[in-house]
């Protein structure tokens, strides 16, 4: 049954939203997402030519890795779900931020403040023993307090809504916030030598550091990358289709298996090894059967558009919006089935896991990513509509050939890697030695920063067109659309 909501499809009486900071989100979600592209390629091309890393040892490969990954899915990503989730939650309930101005300016602040601290302190080389270089007590300490001011602004913008209905976009981000507090809290436990210093133990080790770490890692992905982008899917396809969404009781059935089913997980990241075997079986067993809820969620997104399919032709938002609801149907069917024993002790340390990851990184998390910012930036400035939407097809099909030469490069290395390393000799010797095997990956990591480097360049195709939107500036374009005009008030929405 299909069924809208409040600022879904349905008019609202006017409420002063607070979309000050939803703005300052924005620019930063836009700042970081470059920044974090740029490294992602400069790294990229690194392991292509070694001998891009500098002498100073602050910029070589192993410092910039956790840079790339932080700035992409906390920088931009995090500031992505601020944005979205303040400026949702906000016309859903009909009513504005709880705590007003102040708090939220201090979540923006101090949230970037975390990512500066994180970022300054992987380049220095300050951070935890962990496999992903988590950063020192000092910075989880500030992000614990950030995050449950986040929390409570929220909850309390819920609990004071003037709908009686919760929307389902809702029930997503508030997941994901108490969600990811919980992983935090659990990964991140360290003991500080001393309160003036930057080093600590963590509480957790061998084994134990490993579940932990994992089930940190992997629910990371299922709460922050999955969880939360599937908040923005409910609210903003359904408001750029002008359709409600196709099964509101679908949506709540993907809802409460997803995150029943998602936290179990982990273990299926330390198939053959010192975990215990049932351990292992029990997050390949819940791995594949989240395949069922994640693509109820693909289905339900796409099926939106159901009568209105022929906007994809003249909406290139709609369009980015729809195709990552694509890219998470196949990543959250690759998943699973790179979560079975057979298949995992062929793809395991190799780069088929870093293209599985990308796909969803890019293809899921950054389409709809930027399909929100195109959404949201006429509406924060009150712009007739963006200054070119040739600009954002040009950033769809670039951005998009660059993933598929990502992916597809990893998929092919990667399968290569594992093969090469699994072959012997008629004498039972491994064919292949390991640098080898890596002189075999130099084509393929050419094509992935070649992918790179074209979905780089898209995102600064999209920095043009919001900044000349912001502007209020208006590219002559002979363009028949079915994108919705964006020329209303704010409040009204």
């Amino acid at each position: 049954m299909a069924q809208a909501a409040p600022g879904i499809s349905g008019g609202a009486e006017a409420v002063a939203y607070n979309d000050e900071v939803v703005r300052k989100f924005v620019i930063a979600a836009t700042f970081w997402g470059v920044v974090g592209f740029l490294v992602g390629v400069i790294i990229a091309l690194q392991l292509a030519y070694p001998v891009l890393n500098p002498p100073l040892e602050w910029f070589t490969f192993g410092r910039l890795r956790p840079v790339h990954t932080s700035a992409v899915i906390f920088a931009f990503g995090g500031n992505i779900l601020f944005a979205t989730s303040f400026y949702s939650v906000q016309r859903t309930c009909r009513t504005t931020l709880f705590g007003g101005p102040g708090v939220a300016n201090f979540i923006f602040w101090g949230y970037q403040a975390f990512i500066v601290l994180a970022a300054s302190g992987y380049v220095l080389g300050v951070t935890q023993s962990k496999e992903y270089a988590e950063p020192e007590w000092y910075v989880d300490l500030w992000l614990t307090v950030v995050w449950v001011v986040y929390l409570v602004v929220f909850a309390g913008t819920l609990m004071k809504r003037r709908e009686p209905h919760i929307y389902v976009s809702n029930w997503f981000f508030l997941s994901f916030i108490v969600t990811i507090a919980m992983l935090h809290l659990g990964n991140n436990a360290a003991v500080p030598v001393s309160f003036l210093g930057t080093k600590s133990y963590v509480v957790w080790a061998g084994v134990q550091d490993a579940m932990t770490q994992w089930w940190y890692a992997h629910n990371a992905v299922g709460f922050f990358l999955t969880a939360g982008f599937l908040g923005l899917m409910y609210y903003f396809i359904p408001k750029q289709a002008e359709r409600p969404i196709y099964s509101y009781r679908l949506s709540v059935v993907h809802f409460w298996t997803l995150i029943f089913l998602y936290i179990w997980a982990g273990p299926h990241h330390l198939h053959y090894t010192a975990l215990p075997d049932w351990a292992q079986t029990l997050g390949m067993t819940f791995s594949v059967m989240l395949w069922m809820p994640s693509w109820g969620g693909m289905i339900n997104g796409i099926m939106t558009l159901s009568g209105a399919w022929h906007k994809l032709r003249t909406d290139p938002v709609l369009r980015f919006m729809v195709a990552s609801v694509g890219f998470y149907g196949m990543s959250t069917f690759e998943g699973p089935v790179m979560s079975i024993k057979a298949v995992n002790s062929l793809s395991h340390y190799t780069d088929w896991t870093i293209g599985h990851v990308h796909s969803g990184a890019l293809g899921w998390v950054a389409l709809i990513s930027f399909g929100a910012l195109y959404f949201l930036v006429p509406r924060l400035w009150n712009r007739e509509r963006l200054y070119s939407l040739k600009l954002v097809s040009y950033h769809f099909w670039i951005s998009t050939v660059g993933i598929v030469l990502y992916i597809a490069a990893m998929w092919i290395s990667g399968i290569m890697q594992g093969l090469m390393w699994r072959s012997y000799d008629e004498l039972g010797f491994l064919q292949y030695s390991f640098i080898e095997t890596v002189e075999a990956m130099f084509p393929y990591y050419l094509i992935r920063s070649l992918g790179g480097i074209l979905f780089l360049l898209g995102s600064l195709i999209m920095v043009y067109n919001l900044w000349k939107t912001a502007k209020g500036e208006l590219r002559d374009e002979a363009v028949v659309t079915d994108a919705p005009r964006v020329a209303t008030a704010a409040a009204g929405e």
